[in-house]
C-alpha cells in the first residue's frame, strides 16, 4: 500500500515538474534568430557634394548602382551632415549627439604640433556599435576612422568603441595605392595589425565590406562602411603613387577641366560598383528582405572635384548649405516605398537613434541623444515635429563659423579676422531657404527680431554642448594662440 502511494506521489511530482518546465519554456524569452532583427548598413562617402551622384543632379556622368538604390528606395533631399568636415561629422554619427559634446569640433589634424592633433573619441562616449554589439549584433567598420590617432592614445582605436571587425585606416586620408596616411606613415590595418596589402583602397574597402556581410549573413550585423573616395589624394585605379613615407605628398593638379572631370568619374565609379556588389548579394541571398541600407556623404564638396550643386552656396568647411547639405538614400525593399522622395529636414546625428529604433535597442539614458529616429519618415512617409538644427565649424586655421536652421529660416554667423579659436568679430546673416535656397539675400537688417531670437538660441545651444563636453587634450585656446 505504501509503495503504491509512493508511486502515485512520484508520478504527481513528475507531472508537476514537466508542467513547470513547459510553463518556463513558454514564458521565457525565446532565442532570437537572424530573421528577428534587421541587418544595418551605413555607407558614408567622403567629400561628396549634393550633386555627386546622378540621381541628385550630377551632370558629368551616371552612377547607375547608386541611382538604382534610390529608385528602389527613398531619396532624402534635405539631409545634412552635422559637421562641415570629416572628423566632427563622424563623431556625431557614431554618438548620435552633436560632436561638440564629444569635444571634436575640427579635423583631427595629422601634424603633431597642431592644436587639434591629440584629440580623439574617448571611451566614455556611447557609440551605436557598442549598443548594437551588446544587443547581439556583429559589428564592423571597413574604411576610414579618423577619430584619433592610436599612437596618441590607445582608447581611440575602433575596437574600444564597439567594432568587432576593423579593416581600414585611422588618418584623414591615405594614398589610394601606397596606403601612406596624411601623417606620412603607412596606415592600413586589420584590427590592430598593421598590414602591407596591395590594392586600390576603394577596391579593398568594397572587398572587405562584402566579405563582412557574407561572413555574418546568418546572424544580425551592423556594417559601417566609410569610403575614402572621393577625398584626395586624387587617384584613379592605375594611377601612380602620390604619397610615400620618404618623400611625402606630391599633390596632383589637372592639366585642364576635362581631366579633372575624368578623375572625378574615375574615383566615384568604384564606389558605385561597390554599392552594386552589396545590393546584388543582398538580393541574391534574400537578405534584402531584412536589411536596411543608408547612403550619404560626410560633408559638402572639396575643391578637388565639382560634386556640389550650383544651386547651393558654399562647399566643404562652410556653414552655408553647400557645406553640409548632402545626398542621402535609404533602402529596404518591402519596408521603404520604392521611388519615394522626402524633403523632411534630417541630419547625420539622426542615424544612431534610427539604427537603434530599427533594432529595438534602448538609447543610453546617461547621455541623451540629440538626433531623432527617422523611422516615421523612412517607413511611413510622415513628417517630424519641427526642431532647430545647429552647426558649428572650426577650421584647420582656427576660424569659426556657426549656423542654425529653424523651419525656413537659416542664421549664419561668421567671425572675420578673429583670433584663432575665438568667437570675436561676430557677423550675423539671415536667410529664408524656402524662397532663397542659394542664400543670396541677407535679411538680417529687414528681420532683426528673427535674427536676434535665433542668435540667442544658437548661443544657448553652444553653451549647453560645452557645459558637459568631454575634456580633450590640446585645442586652440589652450595653446595660447
Amino acid at each position: 500500500m505504501l509503495n503504491s502511494r509512493m508511486r502515485i506521489l512520484s508520478l504527481c511530482l513528475l507531472t508537476l515538474c514537466l508542467s513547470l518546465s513547459g510553463l518556463r519554456s513558454t514564458t521565457a524569452a525565446a532565442p532570437r534568430t537572424p530573421g528577428d532583427r534587421p541587418n544595418l548598413i551605413v555607407i558614408m562617402v567622403d567629400d561628396m557634394g549634393y550633386a555627386g551622384v546622378s540621381c541628385f543632379g550630377n551632370p558629368y556622368f551616371k552612377t547607375p548602382e547608386i541611382d538604382r538604390l534610390a529608385a528602389e528606395g527613398l531619396k532624402l533631399t534635405d539631409f545634412h551632415s552635422s559637421g562641415t568636415v570629416c572628423s566632427p561629422t563622424r563623431a556625431g554619427l557614431l554618438t548620435g549627439r552633436y560632436q561638440q559634446r564629444a569635444g571634436i569640433e575640427a579635423v583631427i589634424h595629422p601634424v603633431s604640433d597642431h592644436p587639434e592633433h591629440l584629440k580623439g573619441l574617448k571611451r566614455s562616449e556611447n557609440t551605436f556599435a557598442e549598443l548594437l554589439k551588446q544587443a547581439g549584433y556583429q559589428t564592423g567598420l571597413i574604411g576610414k576612422w579618423h577619430q584619433g590617432y592610436p599612437h596618441n592614445s590607445a582608447e581611440y582605436h575602433p575596437d574600444n568603441h564597439g567594432f568587432d571587425t576593423f579593416v581600414g585606416y585611422h588618418s584623414g586620408n591615405i594614398d589610394f595605392i601606397s596606403h601612406v596616411g596624411d601623417h606620412v606613415k603607412h596606415d592600413w590595418w586589420h584590427g590592430r595589425k598593421e598590414t602591407e596589402e596591395p590594392g586600390y583602397s576603394t577596391h579593398l574597402i568594397n572587398q572587405y565590406a562584402l566579405q563582412f556581410i557574407k561572413d555574418n549573413q546568418d546572424r544580425p550585423f551592423c556594417l559601417y562602411l566609410a569610403h575614402e573616395a572621393i577625398h584626395n589624394p586624387v587617384q584613379v585605379p592605375g594611377d601612380p603613387i602620390r604619397r610615400t613615407e620618404a618623400e611625402g605628398w606630391k599633390r596632383w593638379k589637372p592639366a585642364h577641366e576635362g581631366e579633372r572631370i575624368e578623375k572625378f568619374k574615375g574615383m566615384t565609379l568604384p564606389v558605385d560598383e561597390g554599392v552594386g556588389q552589396i545590393r546584388e548579394f543582398l538580393v541574391k541571398s534574400e537578405l534584402n528582405k531584412n536589411t536596411f541600407v543608408l547612403f550619404f556623404s560626410d560633408n559638402g564638396p572639396s575643391r578637388d572635384f565639382p560634386s556640389g550643386s550650383p544651386a547651393l552656396r558654399g562647399a566643404k568647411g562652410s556653414v552655408y548649405e553647400g557645406g553640409h547639405r548632402v545626398p542621402a538614400i535609404a533602402w529596404w525593399p518591402g519596408k521603404i516605398e520604392a521611388g519615394a522622395v522626402s524633403n523632411v529636414p534630417a541630419i547625420s546625428i539622426d542615424v544612431m537613434p534610427t539604427l537603434l529604433g530599427i533594432a529595438q535597442v534602448t538609447p543610453p539614458r546617461e547621455r541623451p541623444l540629440d538626433g531623432v529616429d527617422l523611422s516615421p519618415v523612412l517607413f511611413e512617409q510622415k513628417s517630424l515635429p519641427s526642431r532647430p538644427l545647429f552647426w558649428a565649424s572650426l577650421s584647420n586655421r582656427g576660424g569659426r563659423a556657426e549656423a542654425m536652421r529653424d523651419g525656413p529660416w537659416k542664421l549664419v554667423v561668421q567671425h572675420p579676422r578673429a583670433k584663432p579659436g575665438t568667437f570675436e568679430n561676430e557677423k550675423v546673416e539671415l536667410y529664408r531657404l524656402d524662397r532663397d535656397p542659394g542664400e543670396k539675400e541677407d535679411l538680417q537688417k529687414t528681420e532683426p527680431a528673427q535674427a536676434a531670437k535665433m542668435l540667442k538660441q544658437l548661443k544657448a545651444w553652444y553653451r549647453d554642448t560645452q557645459s558637459t563636453a568631454t575634456p580633450q587634450p590640446g585645442g586652440w585656446l589652450s595653446q595660447g594662440s
